[in-house]
């Protein structure tokens, strides 16, 4: 009897993943470039994207879709908050957001891999977690550009009421989401 090859679920597992990446990537975008009146500045949503894909669709999924928003600025298609005002591709990323950029990407994995299976106040901590890695190194890059005295009141002190506002309500959306889940499982 000839061999006769089956199909599998892994074409189509496959078709899912990257379709789910791409619709991340534009999701990034947007939020990458809304801007929302805030106190001391306008805030993106960047952040909230970053944790939200993290606690919702895990490590790898937010990391790949963050690697792809990466690539695809990258590749010099204006999907960056400041661009194209700012440069785009390569010139942009190693701009002054260049380490935060970076950040966020090691935000998606390590906090995704923190909020697993964790409640709401475990997803907090996770994304707090986050938060600090993408911090850290956005700081550490920005002192090639502005005076190390200067650093935390340029790239810190004007975000951080912001993207705690922002780790607030996706944690508190994720709960949300969660327990509808829950009720949609427990009917008849």
């Amino acid at each position: 009897m000839p061999f006769t090859p089956q199909l599998t679920a892994s074409p189509v597992r496959y078709a899912r993943q990257t379709a789910a990446i791409a619709l991340g990537v534009a999701l990034m975008t947007l939020a990458a470039k809304v801007q929302i009146p805030f106190w001391p500045v306008p805030m993106t949503l960047h952040t909230m994207a970053v944790m939200g894909f993290a606690v919702l669709l895990g490590p790898r999924m937010a990391t790949a879709i963050f690697a792809a928003y990466l690539a695809a600025g990258a590749a010099g298609l204006p999907v960056f908050s400041g661009t194209p005002e700012r440069g785009i591709g390569i010139a942009y990323m190693v701009g002054p957001t260049g380490g935060y950029l970076l950040g966020y990407l090691i935000a998606s994995t390590l906090t995704g891999w923190l909020a697993a299976g964790r409640g709401i106040i475990g997803q907090m901590l996770a994304m707090l977690a986050g938060l600090a890695v993408t911090y850290t190194l956005g700081a550490l890059w920005l002192l090639n550009f502005v005076p190390a005295d200067k650093v935390i009141a340029a790239g810190i002190a004007p975000f951080l009421p912001g993207d705690l506002f922002k780790i607030a309500i996706v944690a508190l959306g994720t709960s949300l989401i969660a327990g509808l889940f829950a009720r949609l499982k427990a009917l008849p």
